[in-house]
């Protein structure tokens, strides 16, 4: 075991808080790695607040980390000190289901191990997050970082880059289809890019004129403002695909009546609360489909980075120290960040 230092919430109504972390000694397919930058996701204040109702505490949250390996077990084969590595949400599933056979890890049937509040299969102790110096994951879980990105502003690409270029992929995006982005935010802005770089037309949706010129220079080809009616009006029935970033509680049925026959809107905002139950007549008549869609498998996001690396695409960040991070939940509660904070890590060390 090794101290390392975090910061963690000790209950749902407590800051984040100087905390050490004991790390396990290496197994034989760990990488221990020195985390440079984590990204601060929305999910980190949920489960802070324990807003879904199921964190553990004390809990030391992130899961968008980029480092350097510094030491690796005896039967690391991928990996060497040096290498510019990331870690997304999971660190560990059954690999033995289905889905996990089919490298959809973040469907595993037994139940995938998170970064950060989720429990260790061999020794049942609690995992800790990226909100710290250090962290210990096995090798079939870390994930090679393009040397051409910039290593903080590729950390968000491990839960934002993914959770968006997962269904972009699943779903044909692509040339030749139009494709709906809902919210400009972490995860809208990365949509925004990923879905220009795949070669689709992209039509950002947003409830605030102030973001219009923003999302064209992230390559959305048109901007709609959701609360004009006429705006909306002008494409019923033309999208190939919308994603919905948006975590937040609203009505679904504008976008879903803009969806094509056949077409798919998928959601990947987690809200604290359920949106309104959408219109069965809207999705029946057209045979509309309404989605959802959690991260992506190793492989997948593997494939997402070296897409980022080959496209130059990273994440429009702000960073902060790791001081800075209970300022950093409140910003971010209120939209005032473009478009992702990410911690330095240094800021702990020293």
């Amino acid at each position: 075991m090794y101290t390392t230092h975090g910061y963690a919430a000790k209950d749902a109504a407590s800051p984040l808080a100087p905390f050490d972390i004991q790390r396990r000694d290496l197994r034989e397919h760990d990488v221990q790695i020195e985390v440079l930058f984590c990204g601060v996701c929305h999910s980190d204040l949920h489960q802070a607040r324990d807003e879904w109702r199921n964190t553990i505490y004390p809990v030391v949250p992130g899961h968008e980390i980029v480092g350097r390996v510094t030491k690796v077990g005896p039967s690391v084969s991928h990996y060497k000190s040096g290498d510019l590595v990331g870690v997304g949400c999971l660190v560990d599933s059954c690999r033995t289901c289905a889905s996990c056979d089919e490298g959809l890890e973040q469907y595993c049937e037994n139940g995938f191990v998170g970064t950060y509040n989720g429990t260790d299969r061999e020794s049942g102790e609690t995992t800790y997050g990226g909100y710290s110096t250090s962290v210990v994951v096995d090798e079939a879980f870390v994930l090679s970082v393009p040397d051409n990105l910039d290593p903080a502003g590729a950390a968000p690409l491990l839960c934002a880059g993914i959770t968006t270029y997962s269904p972009l992929r699943q779903w044909g995006a692509g040339p030749g289809k139009k494709v709906g982005i809902v919210g400009l935010g972490g995860l809208g802005h990365m949509g925004v890019k990923l879905a220009r770089a795949m070669g689709a037309h992209v039509v950002l949706f947003t409830t605030s004129p102030s973001k219009v010129e923003d999302a064209k220079r992230l390559g959305a080809h048109e901007v709609v403002i959701s609360k004009d009616e006429a705006q909306m009006q002008a494409h019923l029935n033309s999208f190939d695909f919308i994603l919905n970033t948006v975590a937040a509680q609203h009505d679904l049925n504008p976008f879903i009546a803009l969806l094509k026959r056949d077409a798919t809107m998928t959601l990947v905002g987690a809200p604290e609360h359920d949106h309104p139950s959408p219109q069965v007549f809207n999705l029946i008549f057209k045979r509309r489909r309404l989605a959802g869609s959690l991260i992506g498998g190793i492989a997948e996001t593997q494939e997402m980075l070296d897409f980022c690396g080959q496209h130059g695409i990273t994440s429009d960040i702000e960073i902060i120290p790791m001081q800075s991070v209970n300022q950093a939940f409140e910003r971010m509660l209120k939209s005032d960040v473009k478009y992702r904070f990410v911690i330095d890590l240094d800021s702990l060390r020293k």
